[in-house]
């Protein structure tokens, strides 16, 4: 897999998504979204939603599991994904021909 596989599912995922998700909750799940409806009192409970899925992403991207999923599934990490295109791209280290090792001190 590589980063344009990448880019081309999640803007698939994306589409498949739409504006809303409908999302089933077990018991521990609604106990725990209404604890928090009630203490913080958001405008809708859609902005509770929301905000656990940045709180997620937040925490999945500090302690380096998205990079160890994308690096095992895609082989990029986040930084890349976010600079479009790999370290290799970024250095240079595609561009240079691989060494003949047979005819590396010839004249």
């Amino acid at each position: 897999m590589s980063l344009d596989e990448l880019n081309d599912e999640i803007t698939d995922v994306y589409a498949e998504l739409g504006e809303e998700l409908t999302v089933s909750l077990d018991r521990e799940t609604r106990n725990e979204l209404a604890l928090l409806e009630s203490a913080l009192a958001p405008e809708e409970t859609d902005e509770l939603v929301r905000r656990a899925v940045h709180a997620l992403f937040q925490t999945t991207v500090d302690v380096g599991k998205l990079d160890f999923h994308l690096r095992s599934g895609y082989d990029v990490t986040y930084d890349e994904y976010l600079s479009g295109m790999t370290y290799d791209e970024m250095t240079g280290a595609n561009a240079y021909p691989t060494l003949d090792d047979e005819r590396r001190y010839q004249f």
